[in-house]
């Protein structure tokens, strides 16, 4: 396994009935992800639902998470931005508060606002500047085209860009193309999208992913076991699991992992902020029925 490996599931945000930030919840939600045995996490990413947050609940969770993690584990900070200015500002405090990687799409705002190849290039090197790693997040909500040279160039002349969340369509191609073009320059090849395409990712040379907090305990010996050799393995433990990660990805998306701490006890309310739709009664009924016979940790935590 490589430095940037393994599972770093990304923590969702807690809201109280009230649409308020449960900021004791998250507390309770980074406690139980360092007992799942992760790797590392990533906050105020699009599955902690940051579109959903105003500027000072970001500022705050930023505060509250890295000093409540303590050094447990290496936190991602997501920091996104149509701005430069506001990206390179985000990035200098989550620096400040322990950060160890800061993971960004390119800029983007709604459809038509979207930043060119040199536009996004430039956006990288000045968040660079600060001096954390950065992680590439190559995801279809921005529509920011991000062709393999263009990541190529950001890894090799970025000193910084060194991971890479792929996770548009055709993702294992995309990986299989950026580990054989950039080389030594491609440190931290991942996947996302809850899993759902992580054989086919591992096959071609992703060396980590980046899930949601609902199951990853029982991702992770996916991935050491495919980094064994023992594919065998890798696929039955992948068998096992994709019922619920494939419910996840097309029926629940990020109200997976919070139906499940909240079932479990880890918070007390799985509310989204509007417009979100909870998810429907029997969508979740489903959901726990494929997590029960996994017993995975999110279910017994708080219990």
């Amino acid at each position: 396994m490589t430095r940037y490996s393994g599972i770093w599931p990304v923590a969702p945000t807690p809201f109280n009935p009230d649409g308020s930030v449960d900021y004791d919840g998250m507390r309770r939600v980074i406690d139980c992800m360092v007992d799942q045995g992760n790797d590392g996490i990533c906050i105020l990413a699009n599955f902690s639902e940051q579109f959903l947050l105003t500027d000072e609940e970001r500022r705050r969770l930023t505060e509250l998470s890295l000093d409540h993690m303590a050094g447990r584990l290496p936190v991602i900070v997501t920091i996104s931005h149509f701005s430069t200015e506001i990206a390179v500002a985000r990035a200098r405090h989550a620096k400040a508060c322990g950060a160890s990687i800061l993971m960004m799409m390119p800029p983007y705002h709604g459809a038509t606002m979207r930043g060119t190849a040199e536009q996004t290039f430039a956006q990288f090197a000045a968040v660079g500047e600060v001096g954390l790693p950065i992680m590439v997040q190559d995801a279809p909500l921005s529509g920011v085209d991000l062709p393999v040279p263009l990541l190529v160039r950001m890894a090799r002349e970025i000193e910084m860009v060194k991971l890479f969340k792929i996770e548009c369509a055709g993702a294992a191609a995309k990986l299989r193309a950026l580990v054989a073009e950039g080389g030594d320059a491609i440190e931290g090849p991942f996947d996302g999208e809850e899993a759902i395409t992580l054989l086919a990712d591992l096959d071609a040379g992703a060396t980590g992913t980046m899930t949601s907090a609902m199951i990853p305990e029982l991702i992770k010996p996916i991935l050491t076991r495919w980094a064994a050799g023992d594919r065998a393995a890798a696929t039955d433990a992948y068998a096992r699991i994709l019922p619920a990660v494939n419910h996840e990805n097309r029926q629940c998306g990020f109200r997976a992992a919070k139906a499940a701490m909240m079932a479990g006890g880890v918070i007390a309310s799985d509310v989204c902020r509007h417009p979100i739709p909870p998810l429907a009664q029997e969508t979740r009924a489903m959901l726990l029925d494929l997590l029960r016979p996994l017993d995975p940790i999110t279910l017994r935590w708080g219990r």
